[in-house]
């Protein structure tokens, strides 16, 4: 998906940034992800706050808010993230959120914003309740031995990009384009009579606190989900051990990471969004900031030539497309 200019709409809040040390506990960006699924029936009120505490602690990255609680991933040295967790934590209703961390050697986005939605993450299905009801969380630990149940149907909730690059062994596609789409992939491909055991996954664990829900309320009975995500599984499960097959798609510089949470060599194509391999970077449809191995047949020449002329002068600058430097490619 993309905007007016045919940029992904995911990439806007990423900023072109210099390569990342693989020596994570050196790197001194703290990049803090966090979700929680509460009830907040004035959550326009927080925003005002929110903001204020971004910026007061030079603090990147963006948060939504709905009426079903608060999601989002922000950036910053060690002393501005603490300062915003404690003012998130300062609202009854975030008190010990749970929050995911890990570092990066540059400031990973370009903006602060605190926006209003709908969802905090979108599925666009009216009355489902992670509060109310989920799945079954299982820890990283104890996820290979549910996987490798032959009763058990192993479902990627992600979007076709992010499986394009990795995913569980023996996992099913569902080829959705957006989560928006995976409500009717349930519908035309599961059955709650068929398939009695049900797992699902994600990178973080939130877009499963929706599918799962979503499941439960249709009658499925069995239904389980990984703990953490995948990014938990990569960080926890040793790589001798995993049942993980390639990369993990990520929403910020790093564009990818495998086993131990380090970063790929993926790259991120500007024009359609999709991760470049290292090897597709060296194939002859990839020109880096203008179109990949995916999108060359997809794209105008008016929208090539303009691409190519913006690449131009981001080479002028020593940069390449958002997330990486001429460097890295």
């Amino acid at each position: 998906m993309s905007d007016s200019r045919g940029q992904p709409l995911w990439a806007n809040l990423l900023m072109n940034d210099p390569q990342a040390s693989s020596s994570d506990n050196d790197l001194p960006i703290v990049v803090a992800a966090l979700y929680r699924f509460v009830s907040l029936p004035q959550y326009e009120s927080l925003r005002s706050g929110l903001q204020q505490a971004l910026a007061d602690n030079d603090i990147k990255g963006s948060l939504l808010l709905a009426a079903e609680g608060i999601n989002g991933t922000v950036a910053g040295s060690r002393q501005g993230i603490d300062a915003v967790l404690e003012h998130l934590n300062a609202i009854p209703e975030f008190a010990g959120l749970d929050v995911k961390e890990s570092n990066c050697a540059e400031q990973p986005f370009r903006r602060t914003r605190v926006k209003l939605k709908r969802e905090i993450v979108t599925m666009g299905v009216e009355g489902i309740d992670p509060k109310q009801v989920v799945g079954t969380y299982v820890d990283p630990e104890n996820w290979n031995e549910l996987i490798s149940d032959p009763e058990v149907i192993l479902i990627d909730t992600r979007n076709d990009y992010e499986v394009a690059i990795g995913t569980f062994e023996g996992a099913v596609n569902p080829e959705t384009e957006s989560f928006r789409e995976f409500p009717e992939y349930v519908d035309h491909h599961l059955d709650p009579e068929k398939h009695s055991k049900v797992a699902m996954f994600c990178t973080g664990g939130i877009r499963c606190e929706k599918s799962t829900a979503l499941l439960k309320q249709k009658g499925f009975q069995e239904v389980y989900h990984l703990k953490g995500g995948i990014l938990k599984y990569l960080e926890t499960v040793p790589e001798a051990d995993s049942k993980w097959q390639g990369d993990c798609f990520v929403f910020d510089q790093r564009v990818s990471v495998g086993h131990g949470v380090q970063e790929s060599g993926h790259v991120m194509c500007f024009a359609c969004g999709w991760p470049v391999s290292e090897a597709d970077q060296q194939h002859k449809d990839f020109e880096a900031g203008v179109h990949c191995p995916n999108c060359v047949n997809e794209i105008s020449e008016e929208r090539k030539r303009r691409f190519a002329e913006r690449q131009a002068m981001w080479e002028k600058q020593g940069l390449t497309s958002p997330g990486k430097t001429l460097k890295d490619c």
